[in-house]
Formats: structure tokens, sequence, C-alpha cells
């Protein structure tokens, strides 16, 4: 546990006020941005590398076209995902990656996730 005096809240953490000017912050929740399956799915896609283009990620998260372009919009508004657009000879083209807090959410969101599946191990009786 950690305590923060007059410090604003981590984002994605468990909060709570213990008197004014103090918050105490405990273990980091799940991001509830990147907790959906298919924002996780393309998260995780993109990880692994520094940029996919837009067909490669659709296919490796198993969506549609439209539903990866909704998702990669919200995950962009949060400022997780950069997504570039341009031309390979004259076919357009997309291309996405992670932005470095985009990065450290996926990180901190599997953190959250491995410590609440932690629970479900039991001891060898």
């Amino acid at each position: 546990m950690i305590i923060m005096v007059g410090a604003p809240p981590v984002v994605g953490a468990l909060r709570r006020r213990d008197r004014p000017g103090t918050v105490v912050i405990s273990e980091p929740a799940p991001n509830p941005i990147i907790h959906t399956t298919t924002r996780l799915a393309i998260m995780a896609t993109l990880a692994a590398v520094e940029e996919m283009d837009f067909s490669t990620v659709r296919d490796a998260a198993e969506v549609s076209d439209s539903v990866l372009s909704k998702q990669a919009a919200a995950l962009e508004s949060a400022g997780y995902l950069s997504i570039r657009k341009g031309h390979v000879g004259r076919r357009p083209r997309t291309w996405l990656s992670l932005t470095p807090g985009g990065r450290t959410a996926l990180r901190s969101h599997t953190a959250a996730l491995q410590r609440i599946l932690s629970r479900a191990e039991r001891p060898d009786e």
C-alpha cells in the first residue's frame, strides 16, 4: 500500500481517502478502457511489434473491419493507440501502434489481472 499526500490518484488503482488531502492507493485495478476482450486482443497483438498494418491486426484479433475501426478509434482517443494512414503504391494503408502510455496501461492491466488470477491458485496440499 502506498500513501500519497496531496498527489492526484493513479489511474487504474483502487483508491480511498483516509483524511482530507491524503490518497491511499492499493493494488492497481484492471483498466476499464482495455478490459474488453476485443480491445485487450488488439493491444496484446500490437505489444509485440512497433507497428502493424490494419488487416494483420484485424486477422490476429479475429474481428471485422468495422469492429477494429471502432475499437481502434476508442483506444486512440484514450491515448493508448496511434493510427497512421498512408499509401503503398496507389493503395491506401493504415498502420496501428501502441503509444508509450498504451504500453504502460497494458502492462499495468495484465499485472492486475495476474494478481486477481493468482487468488485462484491453491497451494499444494
